[in-house]
């Protein structure tokens, strides 16, 4: 690793030239209290990389070196108006910020992340849990629930949004008479638009608004550097488009209709310059590459059908450095790239086998060789000969629904396994086969129980003869295993159960199940494991990363300074002794590296900025 890696990560450089300017300060409330835990960002005129740290205990914030120059540096938190201040950071400097209280509900209410927005739906009584529960999977199935509900609507107005959702795959494509509608949403259209009404009317809102507690701890020492991605040029935009990036949580959520580069997984290389993979139709990128110091975006296309560019959706970095990834060029297959010679081979599964896709995810194995989804279940690839190994779901189309694989991930015995998502099942690829053809099996997911019992009794027939349409309008009771991760220091398989709000612990020898719940009902996306054995998971609906801790069963959670950043995916990167969570923000279109500071690191620091 090149040694000046971990300062490259952690300052905002607009050049490579040195960077020594140390930007400090305090955040009081307008009644002279210290607040902790507050979001103060910093980013340069022209620049493209935003800098975040957070308040100590007694108020007081410290960014680790900037290169010099003006900034644009502004604090905030949740029910307080953003504070905004320019900087000129020649030499080190000290800028102080005081927040007022927002005196409006409602504006409060604009600032709030997904989670909270969703704990303030009323629950008091039965038929209120239910139609919250419907809210949570249904109505917010792939993207935040921050983006629907800082709207306001009559009953007439969220009945014609329900009408649109039912009738939309989980694409966001209008389907109409292609399918049937999504029963679920058809079946309780009325109540439910009754009940959005009711809690977020035009007229009045019974929404129970609360912020919660803000970053303390460890959590309150993360630096977040956030890489801008530049709009799809093709589409012809001025370049000041976007009036609202998620930087400023007071304007809201961001649409997702910015057009960009669709960024879904991302990875660190050796040298500090992140790689993102593209999932969505263009003509100039399947992957692209940030350039960890100055934010430079290169873009990298590998053909595909007509003018645009070969879509890729999974990523993952291998021990040797390198890093895989789905493609499909015409027909789904997987592609190797070497980030120092940038040098790309694409292999293709033979015809009579299943190609990539699905929800792509890749993996590698403890025998050296990648894992991939396959619609039907998984493949297995082998470097050294070049082959591919199909494995087959054994459940796969039923009378609730087909079981289309979503995410996928290897342990470090060689075995791989993937999720059916709608099914509550994880297939499992037995890593001791051979040949073209791999030997499955599969673990089946319990529901959860109190969801079931909720079920009104005029519903029950309904749902006993009701078939999905795809992943993301799921039964009240399901699991939803979406994407996992193993320990690849243990034996243990942790899958993001993403409507169960839960991991589920799966021993990879005895195959015995566990349940963890996430506090406050959160939904998990992706896991990977670090190298404590802990899990982190990103939750699109929160603006969060949660990391969990086996041994001693406590949750900590990383608030991100964006808002409605909706990722889809973290990586880890400590090969140095230095925690990095590399976050791509797919409805936000950035991509975050969260670093974090140790105690006697911030130490230091504070010591260095009060010396000057």
């Amino acid at each position: 690793m090149r040694p000046l890696l971990a300062l490259a990560l952690l300052c905002v450089a607009a050049s490579a030239h040195a960077a020594d300017a140390l930007l400090s300060g305090a955040v009081r409330s307008a009644q002279g209290e210290k607040m902790g835990g507050v979001t103060v960002s910093a980013k340069p005129e022209g620049g493209t990389i935003t800098t975040t740290v957070f308040t100590d205990e007694s108020g007081e914030y410290f960014f680790p070196p900037l290169a010099s120059g003006k900034y644009r540096v502004w604090a905030q938190a949740l029910g307080y108006r953003t504070s905004r201040n320019p900087v000129d950071l020649s030499s080190s400097a000290k800028q102080d910020f005081t927040l007022a209280r927002m005196t409006s509900a409602e504006a409060v209410y604009r600032q709030l992340p997904g989670h909270l927005m969703l704990a303030s739906l009323p629950e008091d009584t039965p038929q209120d849990r239910r139609m919250k529960r419907l809210v949570r999977n249904d109505c917010t199935g792939c993207h935040t629930p921050s983006y629907p509900l800082q709207h306001r609507f009559d009953e007439a107005g969220w009945n014609a949004i329900i009408e649109l959702m039912k009738n939309v795959n989980v694409g966001g494509t209008y389907v109409g008479k292609e399918r049937k509608p999504a029963g679920l949403l058809d079946f309780h259209q009325k109540e439910l638009a009754a009940y959005l009404a009711r809690a977020r009317g035009p007229r009045q809102s019974y929404a129970n608004v609360r912020v919660g507690a803000r970053p303390a701890g460890e959590p309150a020492r993360a630096v977040f550097r956030e890489y801008d991605l530049p709009l799809d040029p093709d589409a012809g935009l001025p370049a000041d488009f976007v009036q609202n990036d998620g930087s400023d949580w007071s304007l809201g959520t961001p649409s997702v209709l910015i057009p960009g580069w669709g960024v879904h997984d991302a990875w660190l290389d050796a040298a500090g310059d992140i790689w993102f993979t593209c999932n969505l139709p263009n003509k100039r990128t399947t992957i692209g590459r940030i350039d960890g110091r100055s934010g430079e975006v290169k873009l990298i296309k590998i053909p595909g059908r007509g003018e645009l560019a070969a879509q890729t959706h999974g990523m993952t970095r291998a021990p040797d450095g390198t890093l895989w990834f789905n493609v499909n060029p015409g027909r789904g297959g997987l592609a190797h790239l070497d980030p120092k010679t940038e040098k790309i081979d694409v292999y293709t599964p033979p015809e009579g086998m299943s190609p990539t896709g699905g929800a792509t995810t890749v993996d590698w194995d403890g025998k050296g060789r990648i894992w991939v989804s396959a619609p039907d279940g998984a493949l297995r690839f082998d470097p050294q000969t070049q082959t591919f190994t199909g494995y087959k779901s054994l459940t796969y189309k039923t009378p609730n629904g087909t079981g289309t694989t979503y995410g996928a991930a290897a342990d470090r015995n060689g075995n791989g396994y993937w999720a059916e998502m709608q099914l509550d099942i994880v297939g499992v690829g037995d890593g001791a086969s051979t040949g073209p053809v791999g030997q499955a099996s599969e673990i089946r997911l319990a529901p959860v129980k109190e969801e079931m019992d909720r079920v009104a009794p005029e519903a029950r027939k309904f749902y006993e003869t009701y078939t999905q349409p795809d992943f993301n309008v799921p039964f009240p009771w399901a699991q939803g295993p979406r994407r996992m991760g193993t320990d690849k220091a243990g034996d243990v398989l942790w899958v993001g159960d993403s409507w169960g709000g839960s991991l589920a612990r799966i021993d990879t020898v005895t195959r015995a199940v566990s349940y963890v719940k996430l506090p406050g009902d959160l939904q998990p996306y992706q896991v990977q494991v670090d190298g404590q054995h802990r899990p982190w998971t990103n939750l699109w609906g929160a603006d969060r990363v949660m990391r969990y801790d086996p041994a001693t069963g406590k949750w900590d959670a990383f608030e991100l300074p964006t808002r409605g950043a909706e990722p889809r995916y973290l990586s880890l990167d400590e090969r140095d002794g230095t925690m990095r969570v590399v976050i791509p923000y797919y409805r936000a279109r950035k991509v975050a590296v969260m670093t974090l500071r140790s105690e006697a690191e911030l130490g230091e620091l504070k010591m260095k900025t009060r010396a000057r």
